[in-house]
């Protein structure tokens, strides 16, 4: 059996250059999530890809659809985790450091945030189940913080598979067991 990890392909909505407050960081991610994508071919190594499961999000489905021909299952639980500002107030910053604080306030279940870390695996245990489910050859679409876990579990799972910190846009990394 192999499972295929393709982050969705890269958006055409460009990130913040300047400083930014809490509120236009929500406001850029909710544009962020909305963009359309850029083209690129997608190899996808010549495997009989059976099922093909996506996050609902837009830059995932239109990736998902330009690259399987069948059915596709749009899953709420392969959605990238949400960004929840550590900083509430007027205080201005570069995006970086935005995501920074955002990420250390996640790793330590800071109340800041809106979703912790061991929900997030819950989800993404409960997506590899629905999929594995399915038997055969599955090919996930999803966001590069959830590939992430995503490749952590599949290994657990005794899927042996490639390592990656930060997966490229649009690329396949494929689990075997």
């Amino acid at each position: 059996m192999k499972v295929g990890l393709v982050r969705h392909l890269k958006v055409t909505q460009g990130y913040p250059k300047k400083f930014i407050s809490a509120e236009e960081l929500q406001r850029w991610e909710k544009d962020y999530n909305e963009s359309n994508v850029e083209e690129k071919e997608i190899n996808l190594s010549q495997v009989n890809w059976e099922k093909c499961f996506s996050s609902d999000l837009p830059r995932a489905r239109i990736t998902a659809e330009r690259c399987f021909d069948g059915t596709i299952i749009y899953l709420e639980e392969l959605r990238e985790v949400a960004l929840s500002p550590f900083f509430q107030k007027k205080i201005r910053l570069p995006l970086l450091v935005h995501i920074l604080f955002i990420k250390f306030a996640w790793l330590f279940n800071h109340k800041s945030q809106l979703e912790k870390k061991r929900d997030v695996l819950k989800r993404v245990n409960k997506a590899l189940d629905i999929a594995l489910q399915s038997g055969g050859n599955v090919l996930i679409i999803s966001h590069g913080g959830i590939m992430i876990y995503m490749s952590k579990e599949l290994q657990k799972r005794g899927f042996r598979g490639p390592y990656f910190r930060r997966p490229e846009n649009g690329v396949l990394y494929t689990f075997v067991k």
